[in-house]
């Protein structure tokens, strides 16, 4: 997740360095042309590369709507996850009967598991890092024999639930209550991967590039009156004000990509396991994450 410090020029130069050069090439290319064949092209009215740059700034408004859209949501997702989790620990402390906090500590580790391991299962990183310490060595094992391991964690939280109910430990509301909790969690679970394997449409970006150079071409033979030295600039410009736009769309269209744009999952798992930890009166409370950067993963 950005943060509110400048971005370095070289982080940002660096998203549109080849669409530069592609510019630079074609505006090489069509000078000398404009130049040499002036009186056998047909003149390119201003009104043209007006036109298409209207319809490039349509089309870029409604991709980066689109994609704030996701990232959005993915933030509300876990937004949820945040609320939900706190939830689920106190419920276990009000509803559980007493001498139980060894169950509620058991599960609220888990749960400090699960924030972990979804982060890093959206990012396409390993699963189980940072968790070993949260887990039981049986419970790693179990973990592992699954390739959705969220979902197998959460399958121990519901196993312990069952239990608590069984043992008269929990009554039939407070299992409800707590029942729903996880039920909401994996709601939440099942919309990140939604979002996470929903592609937006890569034909869209191609076609964005390819109405962008058109309209770098139109605009270098409307502007065949114009000296070089005033040319370029303005043609990189203008070309890079929309490049870095849609480049900017495309980011945010993918909010678990593991980029300086994407949700901050690691920072909000740790933030939901300093709550809960305090919940439960743990001496083992880590600190809030900190960077340097511009960005917080």
């Amino acid at each position: 997740m950005l943060l509110n410090r400048p971005l370095p020029y070289w982080y940002i130069l660096n998203k549109v360095k080849v669409e530069i050069v592609y510019v630079l090439i074609i505006a090489f290319c069509i000078f000398p042309v404009t130049r040499y064949f002036k009186d056998t092209i047909p003149e390119m009215p201003l009104t043209v590369p007006t036109f298409i740059g209207t319809a490039i700034s349509i089309i870029l408004s409604f991709k980066l709507s689109q994609s704030y859209d996701r990232w959005w949501e993915a933030r509300k997702i876990w937004g949820s996850i945040v609320n939900d989790s706190r939830s689920l620990v106190i419920q276990l402390q009000t509803l559980l009967e007493k001498d139980n906090d060894v169950v509620v500590k058991r599960m609220a580790y888990r749960q400090i598991a699960w924030c972990y391991s979804l982060g890093q299962t959206l990012r396409g990183k390993n699963a189980t890092d940072n968790i070993r310490d949260l887990l039981s060595e049986e419970e790693l094992k179990y973990i592992e024999q699954h390739s959705n391991k969220p979902l197998a964690i959460m399958q121990q939280q519901g196993k312990d639930l069952k239990m608590l109910n069984k043992t008269n430990q929990l009554e039939l509301f407070g299992h409800i209550q707590i029942d729903s909790t996880l039920v909401r969690l994996v709601q939440s679970m099942g919309m990140a991967e939604r979002i996470k394997n929903t592609v937006f449409p890569v034909t869209y970006r191609l076609f964005l590039h390819f109405i962008i150079y058109i309209f770098v071409v139109t605009l270098s033979i409307a502007l065949v009156n114009v000296e070089i030295y005033f040319e370029i600039p303005l043609l990189l410009v203008i070309s890079t004000s929309f490049f870095l736009l849609e480049r900017s769309a495309t980011h945010m269209q993918d909010p678990f990509d593991n980029k300086p744009t994407d949700t901050a999952m690691t920072s909000i798992a740790r933030t939901i396991e300093i709550n809960l930890k305090q919940l439960i009166n743990d001496k083992d409370i880590p600190q809030p994450l900190t960077t340097d950067k511009f960005y917080l993963s």
